[in-house]
């Protein structure tokens, strides 16, 4: 059990450690230890690597549950490409100087809509 799921959540994992690299990075090349120092790049980098940190958890945790209740496996993998492709397309965004913010928001409208139709699924299947 949790087998699509595994697959979502090694690829966000994956995408976590691109973006945790692309702060480590940015801080080691203009020596800042810790905050962004005013520096707009860092702080996009920053909110980039926190905001994928924040956001695919739940969504991932949705994931599983939705997998383990039983639902169709390719509802599942519509969830995780859903989340995977949002977390994504919002790390690309945030990744120029200055941002994409078209991919921003299309990134964040993706992994909003994957939380909540899942969400609602659970809830739906719950209750009736």
């Amino acid at each position: 059990m949790g087998t699509i799921t595994a697959i979502y959540a090694s690829l966000l994992a994956l995408l976590y450690i691109w973006l945790a690299t692309r702060v480590i990075g940015y801080r080691r090349a203009n020596k800042i230890s810790l905050g962004d120092k005013g520096d707009p790049e860092m702080l996009q980098r920053m909110r980039a690597h926190s905001n994928c940190a924040e956001y695919a958890p739940i969504g991932l945790i949705l994931l599983l549950l939705l997998e383990l209740q039983g639902a169709p496996a390719w509802l599942v993998n519509v969830s995780g490409l859903s989340l995977f492709a949002g977390r994504l397309i919002h790390g690309i965004g945030l990744q120029p100087h200055p941002m994409n913010f078209r991919m921003r928001v299309f990134g964040m409208a993706l992994t909003l809509t994957q939380i909540g139709t899942t969400a609602l699924i659970l809830l739906g299947s719950a209750l009736f």
